[in-house]
């Protein structure tokens, strides 16, 4: 063995755990690459406490000779240097070599470990197969062992290893030493996981006596640290980071504790004033340097942040998350500057700038260095913070050193560069041969003014690009004006401004109100300098209508452009065009009158409602308002434009005009301009009729233009509308305005000599030599000027006009453009059914245009036969002249068509809605009336439209041979009326005929939708003509009016075929052996038809009659129908029969019939037509649903041939269609036909007749049929 004094063998590099080696040395050294190499092949999973999550790791040892100096002593809580496991190597395998030398060394050798309290121990005995060629004495292998065991691993057999010669390629060698990597991997992590779990504990104890007087964060820090050196020695680096950011999260604390006023006692150690700067070293693994001043306690704050931002670095690399290092940098240098105030520690101005640059471009050389160029572009927003934060330190350098004024620094500022390029020491030695170090380009850049021009620009535009390519354009913006800033101090205007300018476009689109204003001060100050005279007013005019700047700011900057406009010019003609929307804001247009719609000539007036954004109240020149006209289409309907009012435009006649903030400009520079949308009409100059519309956009050339680059300032482009303004031919103009700040109210006249659209386009107001426009204002603001021909129109003065009572008409005379002058009068042409009642009292009433009462002048009317003179008063153009008069619609006597009634063409007369009447009941009566007017050479034909108030009907009532005529008088209006005198005459009275009035009232109240009913007899003396001519009168009038105002009413009717042919009854009887009928059997029914009169001349031409053995008969057809389903007929319910044609001749027919209800049941329906043979029809063809059968019913006269009947005739309509033969095209086929008889011809004596039926006997259920 060698002597202790001597140093111990390191075998591999530091930073691993290490293990002492013991025994035979030589032995090892043949071992120990192959060891160092196949060891950390196979991980190990390492389980650790405190509910933590196991780990793969792969385990690696520093085996060093053992030494007794390296075994820890008492206090000695260092990892890095303790030994975790210690082996005694050995290939002895003789017993008495055992005895004499190998175990007195093993036993030396464990009282050592046994001394120092270490448990942690291996003997490995190495088996060689030459050994024992060489010695057949020697025991077998298994007696040393044995003996190891018994001597020293009584306890702890598994402590002593036996290895079977691992140099040679054997698999009982690989075998062996495959256990004895597994038993190596085992022990010493266990070793590892005790000690580890050991010193934790203890670090935890000593964190918890943090609160204690003496406790001190440098021991501390050291402690943590040691750990974290450990996870890194097992290549734990995340672990290893935790440590390091703990350590850092307990210091920060502390800190902020310290600014609350909660200072340790330790903190006073960093409170030291700051003496070196020289930013981050991030190109060593360890900083030694500034590790030990951590543990000597004299490091400053900048020092322990450097040295544990430097740890955390190395740590995040070896993750490989380079861009957190990045993120982690800004912060720790914001925040170092904020510990820096919070301890109060001194530092020299510019110190920190110098440490903040020269951090930033290290943290960026270290990134540079561990990632390739793809992907430092790729990740630009990691990055760009720090380009950012060094470009904004060494402007700040710059500043302080004078080295941006345009005269260069003075003595003061040279002093103080020398002093900060102290405080950066001497180049470290890594970075001496660098030639792009942070401390060269530092001590450059701080050289000379031109070096630090050169460098700013080169970090300002690098950063610039880089925002840009991020998308970044608000940052990039940022430094734009910081650059500009640079170039304003640099005494170059003209490059800031263009930085500016960029800037403002961003901040004006943003709405970012303060940024706005601050950069517009600026580019005012650059426009100054510049002498961009347009510019700076038009900028002056934007703030001084700031309200983010102070009132004497504002004033200044309005002072300047009253200033400029009071200057005498050579050229009194130019002027200098602003935007308006920075000097003032068109809040509200007012129109009167509200419908901004006049005549020509009419007066129209405008009131502006102007917000003035001056703080100071500004004397205008001139106020002007330009208009374009558009003239009035010849087809346009005069009076339309003030029906549909226009949008934009309140009840009220008030345009109000969106707000605006000054600030981001008008709306037409902030946004695109609005759609001018107008409608297009085409129409026929010869009909005015309507050929072709669209929509036409008047504004294209807003809306196409490209966007100006320096819109954002609202410069207008409205110069040359400007000088054009004052030689428009329409112009609304007031001098003399004085504009005070806030609301102003200004009033226009309005031009109205011309018919047409009128649009407000531009608005100017002239200050001097300064004319601030309105480009376009939005919304459209128009007003309409009409032209219009004169118009009469006659409208009822009640809902609707009733005939034969006088009625009040309204006469409305728009004069249009036309004066009625005296002597003017309207001619109407009389009509004998439409009378004009006129009175000596007439008057009439004249209204303006605007609907006031001007007078009311009597009018003069004079009458003749044929033409109404009505002399109109003197009347101004476009004034409204109305008067009433009576007329009177004569109702004719003969009955009117009603309104359903259709044309000769077959169609539903169809009539105006204008003269459509609600109830389609009242029967109308046209009447025209020809006017000729004094300023037309034409005549006007005007309709009006009057209503019969009443419809009447008839009806002829017979009661055996006595005749009856009713007259049903019906009020379809709405109005009740009084009747009275109602009689009823012959048109040519006769004396044998005599009309016996029944009715008792002579006067009668008749309400609206109510009938009344007159009733007269008719008695005569001989026979009855074949045709009566009748004729009903009454006189009628309002039911309030007086006797006087009855009028009279007729109503014409003719009678034909009165009198009574024919008298029909009906029997029924019970079926045979019952006294009643019931329901469900059969009865009988009996009808006989008897001739009441024999015919006259006239009746037998009408009647088609046979004569047949000097017997002269007609044919009759009958039919029994019960539509009301009460009876089912049973055979034959119809048929023919042969009538006599003599007085009291009659006829008998008889059939079954059975009720289906009890009860008292009506009779079924019996009808008798009559029977026209084919002889007495043209050619028809047959009807499909008819069929002609031969009667075999009880007929009394069986010996006629022709007797018929039709069996499938059930119902009337089956009956008429026999009979229709003058409704259908004549095939060639003879058919007979049916005609019915005249109402009163045929008396029905059984028609109201009812029988009783009784119920069948076996019913349960009473059914009882009531009619």
């Amino acid at each position: 063995m060698e002597p202790h004094e001597e140093k111990p063998i390191i075998y591999t590099m530091e930073n691993k755990p290490i293990v002492t080696c013991a025994g035979d040395q030589t032995l090892f050294t043949a071992l120990y690459s192959m060891l160092a190499q196949q060891l950390p092949r196979e991980p190990m999973e390492w389980r650790r406490s405190y509910g933590r999550a196991p780990k793969m790791i792969h385990l690696e040892a520093n085996f060093v000779q053992f030494k007794e100096e390296l075994l820890p002593k008492e206090g000695n809580k260092a990892l890095l240097t303790f030994p975790f496991l210690h082996i005694y190597w050995t290939d002895c395998c003789d017993t008495e070599t055992y005895k004499a030398t190998v175990k007195e060394d093993m036993q030396r050798w464990q009282n050592v470990l046994r001394l120092h309290g270490s448990t942690d121990w291996l003997i490995v005995v190495v088996e060689s197969d030459s050994k024992k060629k060489n010695k057949t004495n020697i025991l077998p292998r298994t007696s040393i062992m044995d003996k190891i065991r018994n001597d020293f691993c009584n306890k702890q057999s598994d402590r002593c290893v036996a290895l079977s010669d691992p140099l040679r390629d054997s698999s009982r060698s690989q075998e062996s030493w495959n256990s004895f990597l597994t038993k190596l991997r085992t022990l010493l992590l266990m070793s590892f996981t005790k000690n580890l779990g050991r010193f934790e504990d203890d670090m935890r104890t000593l964190r918890e006596k943090r609160t204690e007087p003496g406790w001190s964060f440098c021991d501390y820090f050291m402690v943590q640290e040691e750990l974290a050196f450990v996870f890194e020695m097992l290549q734990q680096y995340e672990d290893a980071l935790v440590q390091y950011d703990e350590l850092d999260a307990l210091f920060t604390q502390y800190v902020l504790n310290f600014g609350a006023g909660d200072g340790a006692n330790w903190l006073g150690s960093f409170c030291q004033p700051v003496r070196s700067w020289n930013g981050l070293l991030l190109r060593r693994p360890i900083d030694m340097e500034k590790r030990e001043l951590i543990q000597r306690g004299e490091a400053s704050l900048l020092d322990l942040r450097s040295y544990l931002f430097s740890r955390q670095c190395t740590l995040l690399i070896f993750l490989q998350r380079p861009w957190e290092v990045t993120q982690r940098a800004l912060e720790l240098l914001h925040n170092c500057v904020q510990e820096l105030r919070l301890l109060e520690v001194s530092v020299l101005q510019g110190a920190l700038d110098c440490w903040v640059f020269l951090s930033c471009l290290e943290v960026l050389h270290r990134i540079e260095g561990c990632c390739d160029r793809s992907q430092l572009e790729a990740n630009f927003s990691h990055t760009v913070g720090l380009w950012t934060y060094a470009t904004e330190k060494l402007k700040s350098l710059g500043y302080m050193c004078g080295l941006v004024s345009e005269n260069g620094p003075n003595s003061e500022e040279l002093n103080c560069t020398v002093d900060l390029l102290a405080g950066l020491g001497a180049e470290r030695p890594e970075t001496v041969n660098s030639l792009q170090s942070p401390y060269k380009k530092l001590k450059e850049a701080l050289s000379s003014v031109e070096a630090f021009e050169k460098h700013y620009l080169e970090l300002s535009h690098a950063a610039l690009e880089m925002y840009r390519a991020i998308g970044r354009m608000r940052s990039a913006r940022l430094v734009g004006k910081s650059l500009a800033e640079f170039y304003m101090r640099k005494g170059d205007p003209q490059t800031a401004q263009t930085f500016l300018l960029d800037s403002l476009k961003s901040y004006t689109a943003e709405g970012w109100s303060l940024p706005v204003t601050h950069t517009r001060k600026q580019i005012a100050q650059c426009q100054k300098q510049l002498q961009q005279t347009e510019d700076y007013l038009q900028t002056s005019a934007l703030l001084a209508s700031d309200a983010n700047l102070t009132d004497e700011e504002r004033k200044h900057y309005c002072q300047e452009i009253l200033t400029f406009a009071n200057q005498a010019s050579e050229d009194k003609d130019q002027r200098m065009a602003l935007s308006m929307s920075a000097f003032a804001q068109l809040r509200e247009l007012r129109f009167r009158p509200a419908t901004a719609t006049v005549h020509v000539g009419a007066s129209l007036q405008l009131e502006l409602r102007l917000c003035s954004l001056m703080p100071v109240p500004v004397r205008l020149e001139q106020l002007a308002a330009s208009v374009h006209f558009t003239l009035e289409q010849p087809g346009a309907r005069p009076g339309l434009a003030g029906s549909q009012r226009r949008p934009g435009v309140s009840p009220d006649g008030t345009v109000t005009f969106p707000a605006t903030s000054p600030s981001y400009g008008s709306p037409q520079a902030s946004a695109a301009p609005a759609l001018e949308l107008y409608e297009m009409q085409d129409r026929s100059p010869s009909d005015n009729a309507l050929n072709s519309t669209g929509v036409v956009c008047k504004n294209v050339h807003l809306l196409l233009r490209g966007n100006d680059s320096t819109s954002s300032l609202d410069t207008p482009s409205a110069s040359a509308s400007a000088l054009t303004m004052e030689d428009g031919a329409q112009m609304l103009k007031t001098n003399d305005v004085t504009l005070l700040p806030g609301n102003n109210s200004i009033v226009f006249t309005a031009p109205s000599m011309k018919p047409g659209t009128y649009t407000l386009r531009q608005l100017c107001a002239t200050v001097g030599r300064v004319q601030f426009v309105l480009p376009h204002i939005y919304p459209i603001v128009q007003y309409d000027v009409y032209s219009q021909e004169p118009q009469l129109t006659i409208e009822p003065f009640t809902e609707s006009l009733l005939a034969g009572l006088p009625q009040r008409v309204k006469f409305t005379i728009v004069t249009g453009h036309y004066a009625v002058k005296k002597g003017d009068a309207l001619q109407l042409s009389n009509s004998p059914s439409m009378p004009i009642l006129h009175s000596s009292s007439c008057s009439a009433r004249i209204l303006s245009s605007t609907g006031e009462l001007v007078g009311e002048p009597a009018l003069s009317i004079q009458a003749s036969e044929k033409v109404t003179s009505i002399s109109l008063p003197v009347t101004p153009p476009y004034h409204t002249l109305e008067f009433q008069l009576e007329v009177l619609c004569h109702i004719p006597s003969s009955p009117v068509r009603a309104e359903s009634e259709r044309l000769t063409n077959g169609e539903i007369r169809h009539r105006p809605k204008s003269r459509t009447r609600y109830n389609s009941g009242m029967a109308s009566i046209d009447q025209k009336v020809s006017i000729d007017c004094p300023w037309s050479i034409y005549s006007i034909l005007i309709s009006l439209t009057f209503y019969t108030p009443f419809r009447a009907k008839h009806l002829l009532l017979s009661a055996g041979k006595r005749k009856y005529i009713q007259v049903c008088l019906q009020n379809v209006s709405d109005t009740n009326f009084r009747l009275a005198n109602q009689t009823l005459m012959e048109c040519q009275p006769t004396p044998l005929l005599e009309l016996l009035s029944l009715n008792a009232k002579t006067h009668q109240l008749v309400y609206s939708k109510q009938c009344m009913y007159s009733l007269w007899e008719m008695k005569w003396s001989s026979e009855l003509p074949q045709c009566l001519q009748c004729v009903f009168a009454a006189s009628f009038s309002p039911a309030e009016a007086p006797d006087s105002a009855l009028k009279p009413y007729s109503y014409e009717f003719q009678l034909e075929r009165v009198s009574t042919l024919y008298s029909m009854k009906a029997e029924i009887q019970p079926a045979v052996g019952e006294q009643q009928c019931r329901a469900g059997t059969l009865c009988r029914l009996e009808v006989s038809v008897t001739r009441l009169t024999e015919p006259s001349e006239s009746e037998r031409e009408d009647e088609e009659a046979t004569e047949s053995e000097g017997l002269r008969t007609t044919k009759l057809m009958y039919e029994v129908v019960d539509n009301s389903s009460n009876w089912a007929v049973c055979g034959k319910s119809s048929g023919l029969v042969s009538m006599p044609v003599a007085a009291m001749a009659t006829h008998k027919v008889q059939m079954e019939v059975m009720p289906l209800f009890a009860g008292k049941l009506p009779f079924p329906s019996i009808k008798v037509f009559k029977y026209l043979p084919h002889s007495a029809l043209p050619m028809t063809q047959p009807d499909t649903d008819s069929c002609l059968e031969n009667d075999n019913l009880s007929l009394l006269d069986k010996g006629l041939e022709d007797q018929a009947d039709t069996a499938s005739l059930r119902s009337r309509g089956s009956v008429h269609s026999l009979g229709s033969g003058e409704q259908q095209q004549p095939r060639g086929v003879p058919m007979p036909r049916l005609e019915p008889f005249s109402p009163g011809q045929v008396f029905n004596c059984s028609l109201a007749r009812q029988v009783l039926v009784l119920p069948s006997t076996d019913d349960h259920v009473l059914e009882i049929n009531v009619t």
